[in-house]
């Protein structure tokens, strides 16, 4: 019997963003099929990781050891405190160097044009590059520049990329939002000042834009701030909570489609 294709839609939100990767582990064991991945900035990120076939072990181990040290390279700030080599090169061995267009499922990597303010989105070309483009925290890190234009993170201007995933050819869209703002958060560095301006500002704009998916999970993960690269276990078990809770609800919307 047919089913629907089935399209993720992986929002932005910085470290809380490990938490898609608890919901494709429930996905997986539930045997929910994922035809097409979408993402702004950490969900970029997840997707590519995911779809170049690591498994979830992998996986899991892998974000366990992303601790900040490892991919922030500061740099004298002139369009950006973060350089982003290495970051780039982490991505680039973790997906062995392949192309979008490569990965066993098909992807689709937003980022902003800083000039003209238009959304990018990238389903071919390097893996690494888009990645980096799609997760340049404007202020934060150095801009990313690919074919002439300079580049910064998905989310700013599609944080939780629903439209690209039915785009894509998705009939069942499945978003992420791990987006939730923490209220009254430490704020003690610029880099503090920065994320919750850009969730501030968002939160609107996911709240109008959301509508467009079929299932919206949203993993409680306000509690940490964008930057908790310390809590990476629990953000994961959060997210694999909030799957499982809208397991029955994905599974009839399957159904239901298929009866259609």
């Amino acid at each position: 019997m047919p089913r629907p294709k089935i399209g993720l839609a992986l929002g932005s939100g910085g470290a809380r963003g490990f938490a898609h990767l608890g919901v494709i582990k429930v996905l997986k064991d539930e045997g929910i099929p994922i035809d097409y991945i979408s993402g702004s900035s950490m969900g970029a990120l997840i997707a590519s990781f995911y779809a170049t076939g690591l498994d979830m072990d992998q996986l899991y181990k892998i974000s366990s050891a992303f601790k900040r040290k490892y991919y922030l390279d500061f740099t004298v700030p002139k369009m950006g405190f973060v350089a982003g080599k290495r970051v780039k090169d982490l991505i680039r061995i973790f997906t062995h160097g392949k192309n979008i267009e490569e990965l066993n499922i098909p992807v689709a990597i937003v980022a902003t044009d800083l000039m003209s303010g238009e959304k990018v989105v990238f389903t071919k070309g390097p893996i690494a590059d888009a990645v980096r483009a799609s997760i340049s925290i404007p202020g934060i890190f150095v801009p990313e520049k690919i074919n002439g234009r300079l580049l910064v993170d998905g989310g700013v201007v599609d944080r939780i990329p629903v439209s690209v995933v039915k785009d894509m050819g998705a009939e069942l869209v499945i978003a992420v939002d791990v987006s939730h703002v923490k209220t009254n958060t430490e704020i003690t560095s610029i880099y503090d000042v920065i994320m919750q301006s850009i969730d501030i500002m968002q939160m609107e704009l996911v709240d109008h834009r959301i509508v467009a998916s079929d299932i919206t999970l949203r993993p409680r993960v306000e509690k940490y701030n964008s930057r908790a690269f310390t809590n990476i276990e629990e953000i994961i078990k959060i997210g694999e909570d909030a799957a499982r809770k809208h397991i029955d609800e994905i599974k009839k919307r399957i159904e239901q489609w298929k009866g259609t």
